[in-house]
């Protein structure tokens, strides 16, 4: 069976592992944390990164940063994951959700215009498949109204909004480094990404459970002690260790990702040309990192029926998101606001193909070529 997906190993983990266990420091912010960290800095030009133990502890971090709260709204695609939404609801707070563009899977920027009123706190962008929304338009939104961005760029680890990479554009940035990512830390991980500097001292205290504990370390205070409200959203060294060594193989693993990616859409275009499916677009302002290769069948029935024949021939391939808005929570914590005009009926036909770092170059041509033979046969 060609799976869907396997974690990327690049060969440096187990050593990196290795040399945390024999550190004798296993709990978070060690060296290995502190190296990941700095690295990503310097690569993603970003100001600050924490590392979290899951995106959803970074959305969770995020909602308490902004005081999120019962008498705001919080406005995202309602095709996204459960965590994006979760981390609002938590604190209280509406959830608005909006429709996404049928090119793009992202949330439409007329949609949010719209969505937006005097309790809006924040707008929850999703980077869907790495590939970047409108950031310019949304800022300026944000900006007009005073409202904070927090990108959910789980998907998004080493994409760019034209020279920018994805996370460090909105006010906060969070990514996952759960093992379907591109990077993983050893099956579960995140970070957040501080791009406003006067958030940075309150994002510390949250993280290390609203202690002091960091400026403790560095010696900025002779003592710690409880400053605010915060949780344990440190992730463990032997995570740190095995994120080092994704991170550093960085564009090794994007390269070969982004070449499946390309082999993938060169041989499934003339299908496109054929009327069969719709492949990714990508905007002139995205560069994407290949995080997943989707297509869109005519109907929910011929999705259906290509799973099926793909898993006669040994292929896993996958739907994805059940729209937020209209599951049993999503109408007890949120609302949809206007038209579901592409949401539900896109999320139906979307399929999503094995894409992962160690796919070799075989299995993609019998993925390839199994979907080919199930239009054929269709003729």
């Amino acid at each position: 069976m060609i799976p869907f997906n396997k974690p990327p190993v690049t060969g440096l983990e187990l050593s990196y592992i290795e040399e945390a266990i024999k550190s004798n420091k296993l709990c978070g912010d060690g060296g290995f944390t502190r190296k990941v960290s700095e690295l990503m800095e310097s690569k993603f030009n970003a100001h600050k990164v924490l590392l979290t133990p899951s995106c959803t502890a970074s959305l969770e971090l995020a909602a308490i940063l902004i005081d999120a709260s019962e008498n705001d709204e919080i406005i995202m695609p309602s095709y996204t994951f459960v965590s994006t939404a979760n981390a609002f609801a938590l604190r209280g707070a509406k959830i608005v959700f909006v429709d996404v563009d049928a090119d793009t899977m992202n949330l439409s920027i007329d949609a949010v215009q719209r969505a937006i009123t005097s309790k809006t706190k924040a707008i929850v962008p999703v980077h869907y498949a790495g590939i970047s929304c409108d950031m310019d338009k949304l800022m300026a939104l944000a900006q007009k109204n005073n409202i904070w961005v927090i990108e959910d760029a789980a998907q998004g680890v080493m994409a760019k909004y034209k020279t920018d990479y994805l996370g460090t554009i909105g006010h906060i940035g969070c990514y996952s480094f759960h093992e379907t990512k591109n990077y993983t830390s050893g099956g579960e991980g995140g970070a957040l990404l501080i791009n406003d500097k006067e958030l940075l001292q309150r994002a510390e205290i949250i993280r290390e459970k609203g202690t002091n504990r960091s400026q403790f370390f560095r010696g900025h205070v002779d003592k710690y002690t409880w400053q605010d409200i915060g949780s344990s959203y440190l992730p463990s060294e032997i995570q740190a260790a095995y994120l080092l060594a994704q991170i550093e193989n960085a564009e090794n693993i994007n390269m070969k990702r982004l070449s499946i990616w390309q082999q993938y859409y060169e041989a499934l275009k003339p299908l496109e040309q054929a009327g069969h499916i719709k492949l990714p677009y990508i905007p002139a302002f995205s560069t994407h990192n290949a995080h997943m290769f989707f297509i869109r069948l005519n109907s929910q029935d011929i999705r259906s029926s290509l799973i099926a024949h793909c898993k006669a021939e040994n292929i896993l391939t996958v739907f994805h998101y059940i729209p937020l808005h209209s599951s049993p929570a999503g109408k007890k914590f949120g609302r949809l606001h206007g038209e579901d005009n592409n949401t539900t009926i896109e999320s139906e036909k979307l399929l999503r193909l094995p894409l992962f770092y160690n796919l070799e170059k075989n299995e993609v041509e019998s993925v390839i070529n199994s979907i080919l033979l199930f239009f054929k046969k269709s003729d």
